[in-house]
């Protein structure tokens, strides 16, 4: 009787796991760390999302197999019709242990289509709800509502403020049970602290002098970032005050008209970057931080300027006040007041010591919002949806 041949062992399916965002550069930009944390868990992690703004590759990059998707981030284009169309085939097509969505159409879109497909659990991260104190009746009429109606498909959502995790209360969902409170995307600490001569410097390739004041905002060039408030408080500070600078990073549909205000007003010594892959080292190179957001989930910027070791001045609102406390690591004004922004912008260019001080207890609290943590913390939200303890 011969030695039987020991029985074959058949590798497990890895799980699928889909990120859906309406376009790439979102999943980019904030991402790409979750993505390798599920890939270190032995799940195969897809992404679907519209390519109309860049940045795919660098998903791509990370073995993230891509799909395209029509997706518009008006709710009132119709492309957004052949979006539905398009992603219910991708997920009859495809069964997902777990979707993960974000951004405020493809994630209402994503979680329907889910649901009726058959998918598994499905988490939503609310990136700042469009509807929040002060939004406009008409975000409140449309985003609340659409939002209570997809709580039903919503097996988990994750808030990173306090405002949108109090209003996720009134939409029924349960913390510790289907709602979580994580300190936003994270921050590289080590990144964004200070290191050593860079290799290229922003203020020679600007032609700044070490003694001139650099006043940094890194955001989209949108209405929601609010770059006139800025502008306006910079055009009435520089005209009273020399050596300092404001360097604008960022891209976006309002860019030109920003760039022909300042041409149009004169406005001295604004300098628009663009898309940069080096903020980290143009923060290293600033001397304090300005974002003057509408609105904000949680400002990753506000929080890359922090462990810079930057003062911050922000509007008061939703996701600038969970970072920035008034009086000790930055201040808070009102949006729309001007005056306001010129001359708390003006007291710090004018006293290095209180930007030093203000600095270093920001770069200490913003310790607990470092990336090593939301990834422990994101690691156990995703074990217990994959693990199909949810309900």
């Amino acid at each position: 009787m011969g030695i039987a041949e020991p029985q074959r062992q058949m590798a497990e399916p890895k799980a699928k796991v889909l990120f859906l965002a309406t376009v790439y550069t979102h999943l980019a930009a904030f991402h790409l760390p979750f993505m390798r944390l599920l890939q270190e868990k032995g799940c195969e992690v897809h992404a679907a999302a519209s390519p109309a703004e860049g940045r795919k590759e660098e998903v791509e990059a990370f073995g993230v197999r891509c799909w395209d998707i029509p997706f518009a981030r008006s709710p009132y284009s119709l492309r957004n019709l052949k979006a539905f169309r398009e992603l219910k085939q991708l997920l009859e097509a495809h069964r997902f242990a777990l979707v993960h969505v974000h951004t405020p159409v493809a994630a209402f879109l994503g979680r329907y289509l889910a649901r009726v497909t058959g998918q598994g659990p499905v988490l939503y991260t609310a990136h700042g709800f469009h509807f929040y104190k002060g939004a406009p009746l008409r975000n409140w009429l449309i985003y609340y509502p659409a939002e209570r109606l997809a709580a039903r498909w919503t097996d988990g959502l994750i808030v990173m403020n306090q405002e949108d995790f109090d209003n996720a209360c009134r939409l029924g969902f349960k913390p510790g049970k289907n709602l979580f409170y994580v300190p936003g995307v994270g921050v590289e600490l080590d990144r964004s602290g200070p290191s050593g001569p860079p290799e290229k410097s922003i203020r020679a390739e600007l032609g700044l002098a070490p003694e001139e004041v650099v006043v940094t905002c890194v955001a989209e060039m949108s209405r929601d970032k609010n770059h006139g408030l800025l502008l306006a408080a910079w055009k009435e500070l520089a005209s009273r005050r020399s050596g300092c600078h404001l360097i604008l990073v960022g891209t976006g549909v309002l860019l030109s008209r920003w760039q022909e205000k300042v041409r149009a007003e004169r406005v001295p010594r604004v300098h628009f970057l663009g898309y940069r892959r080096d903020v980290p080292q143009i923060l290293r190179e600033s001397d304090l931080a300005v974002l003057t957001s509408r609105r904000e989930g949680l400002s990753r910027f506000i929080m890359e300027a922090m462990a810079a070791g930057l003062p911050v001045v922000a509007t008061d609102v939703r996701g600038c006040r969970d970072l920035v406390e008034h009086g000790k690591t930055g201040f808070l004004v009102k949006l729309g007041d001007v005056e306001g922004l010129a001359g708390t912008l003006e007291r710090l260019i004018q006293d290095r010591e209180l930007r030093e001080t203000l600095g270093r207890a920001g770069r200490e609290k913003i310790r607990a919002f470092s990336l090593d943590r939301v990834l422990k913390e994101m690691e156990a939200i995703y074990t217990h949806f994959l693990s199909g303890v949810a309900s």
